[in-house]
């Protein structure tokens, strides 16, 4: 075998979360194209069809779910629909996530609801998805959860999310070890991928984002992309990675 073929997805069956725009849509698509089939998972019904015609149109079979990631019971139904439309379940990527009203907050200036969406999208979700994932899931079978490189260290004015991020670090983890050697569990940890919810996050525009960019110290001088995780994604999802659970691959640019 060659080893560009332990990268191949072929046969395999993917649910992307939040696959419906951002690094979402680059997830989903990458793992079209190595291979795998992908069902897309969000809550906008025009955003996940229109990443599932883009994985159709790349020759891969597809299913568009309309799903609230915070809703338990929906991920458990999510993870049925899909081995009762596909026969299987081989790939689960916990992507949904981020600030769910695009304001980031001192922790001790965030009232309770707000604590509350963030845990309930950022951390509650991945283990929902998770363990919904696991019940369908045969031996061989991949989760990744998105985490964040918000996870390390301290952070004024984002503290929810990067304590959220910290703790599927945790989750992850302890997943990996839960799960062993039937199923593998890694995360992945973005830096800044200019996406609509960053952007709205801290209010950038194209006029400021280059000099928000510089501000950042980003070894490798630029935002990431997308296609930068999803890469990322088919990496941890195929056999490449088979003799690796448990890991954070983050993917920051050197921050």
């Amino acid at each position: 075998m060659s080893v560009l073929d332990l990268f191949k997805l072929d046969g395999q069956v993917a649910v992307v979360t939040g696959g419906g725009k951002g690094i979402g849509r680059g997830i989903a698509l990458a793992l079209a194209e190595a291979g795998a089939d992908v069902a897309v998972a969000a809550r906008s019904r025009a955003d996940v069809d229109t990443v599932a015609e883009e994985i159709s149109r790349r020759g891969r079979r597809t299913a568009a779910y309309v799903v609230d990631v915070t809703v338990t019971a929906e991920l458990d139904q999510l993870a049925e629909s899909v081995v009762a439309q596909f026969g299987k379940l081989n790939i689960w990527i916990n992507n949904a996530g981020g600030l769910p009203d695009a304001t980031p907050r001192y922790l001790t200036r965030t009232p309770e609801d707000r604590w509350d969406a963030q845990i309930n999208l950022n951390l509650k979700a991945v283990w929902a998805g998770a363990t919904a994932a696991a019940r369908q899931m045969k031996d061989g079978g991949a989760i990744i959860n998105t985490s964040s490189r918000a996870a390390f260290g301290g952070h004024v004015k984002n503290g929810p999310y990067a304590a959220a991020k910290a703790a599927v670090n945790s989750l992850t983890q302890t997943l990996a070890l839960e799960l062993a050697p039937r199923i593998r569990v890694n995360a992945i940890g973005p830096g800044p991928v200019r996406t609509q919810n960053f952007d709205e996050s801290i209010r950038l525009d194209e006029e400021k984002a280059e000099a928000f960019r510089k501000s950042l110290n980003i070894p490798l001088s630029r935002y990431g992309t997308p296609e930068d995780i999803g890469a990322a994604a088919v990496f941890l999802a195929s056999p490449a990675a088979g003799w690796i659970t448990g890991q954070c691959l983050y993917v920051a640019g050197g921050t």
